[in-house]
């Protein structure tokens, strides 16, 4: 990781309140922090290079490029350096495919998507892999979860995948989507069809899953605690009867409730270690209380995700409630009478001039 502040650097884009510099500067923000996944640290060069796409001096293509003539260019490299060309070249890459709207759910996208992040660092990118696993975890005390047979993967996949374009979130509560959605994460990734860059793929894949219900997600939560996203994917995924451990996704719920409720919950990696002793552990994982209880709600998702981007700018109009969620203008309306009808939000000051006001 570069010497300075990457995160507060890259924050003051974000308070400064410009919606293209915004969008960039959490993109690069979620993909910096993702490298950490894998033990993998950025270069202070990428961060300068950030900054200048995040502030219009250079498209993210031209970003990308200028990343592959900085590796290309130094021929001795150290040990160091062949660390973070990794982390670059993938982080410049995420920042691309997390500025994409374009997005098909899918196994081929998810495929997809690990081609295109490592494609030239990885020779198996894209590929199913053809051999069976097994990766100590610190968590784990150095034990393994146990992954999909090679011969099992593309069966599992669609199986997977199928099973979660049948299903159907009308109905369910907030705090049941979310469930359902750390679930599946949860599931996909035990499948592991990579040989190297599961998480990381399974992370760009559910962000861009998560935006095609209008959520805006928190950058936050992956920037700052990435690790702990992959430790909780697998406490989700070993079950352990001798030691008295059994496979959970409360940690993955608390994570994507953080990514997605804007609730506070302390995601400490040491809670997930299968030795922790401090109590019951739900208990000792504390939350602070966000300013709205949006989880306990009677709404879909994409309510939730209008009412969260009401919550953040009362003043908001409805045609940046469009360009925010990737919905129509017609479904925005109709979204914001059901929130109105449900008495979420209501109208202060008249049409023209007024702003709305959450009341949950």
């Amino acid at each position: 990781m570069p010497d300075k502040n990457w995160q507060f650097e890259l924050e003051e884009y974000i308070k400064q309140g410009e919606p293209d510099r915004t969008e960039k500067s959490e993109a690069w923000q979620t993909a910096i922090g993702l490298q950490a996944v894998d033990g993998l640290n950025t270069s202070a060069y990428l961060l300068d290079t950030a900054k200048d796409h995040i502030e219009g001096k250079i498209t993210i293509d031209e970003a990308q490029q200028r990343i592959h003539s900085y590796y290309e260019q130094r021929t001795t490299r150290t040990e160091i350096e062949n660390e973070t060309k990794e982390a670059d070249i993938v982080s410049a890459r995420i920042a691309k495919l997390l500025g994409e709207k374009a997005f098909q759910f899918s196994p081929a996208e998810w495929l997809s998507i690990h081609r295109r992040l490592f494609e030239g660092v990885f020779g198996h990118a894209g590929q199913i892999r053809q051999y069976n696993i097994t990766k100590k975890e610190w968590v784990l005390n150095g034990d393994t979860v146990t992954y999909a047979d090679w011969s099992s993967i593309k069966d599992t996949l669609d199986y997977d995948f199928a099973n979660e374009k049948q299903f159907s979130y009308e109905g369910l509560s907030v705090d049941a989507a979310v469930k359902h959605l750390a679930k599946f994460a949860s599931d996909i990734w035990q499948i592991h069809p990579f040989g190297e860059g599961n998480t990381r793929a399974t992370a760009v894949f559910m962000i861009k899953y998560m935006k095609t219900f209008g959520f805006r997600v928190n950058n936050d939560a992956f920037e700052k605690n990435s690790w702990y996203f992959r430790n909780a994917l697998v406490r989700a995924n070993y079950t352990n009867l001798q030691k008295g451990v059994h496979a959970t996704t409360k940690f993955l719920e608390m994570f994507f409730g953080n990514l997605l409720l804007g609730t506070e919950h302390e995601l400490k990696n040491r809670y997930l270690h299968i030795d922790y002793v401090g109590g019951d552990r739900s208990q000792s994982i504390n939350s602070k209380v966000p300013k709205y209880q949006f989880d306990t709600l009677d709404c879909s998702l994409e309510e939730l995700a209008v009412l969260e981007l009401v919550a953040q700018n009362p003043a908001i109009k409805q045609q940046e409630l469009v360009t925010a969620t990737g919905k129509s203008i017609a479904t925005v309306k109709r979204i914001m009478k059901s929130l109105q009808d449900k008495n979420y939000i209501r109208r202060e000051n008249g049409k023209r001039y007024g702003r709305w006001e959450v009341v949950v």
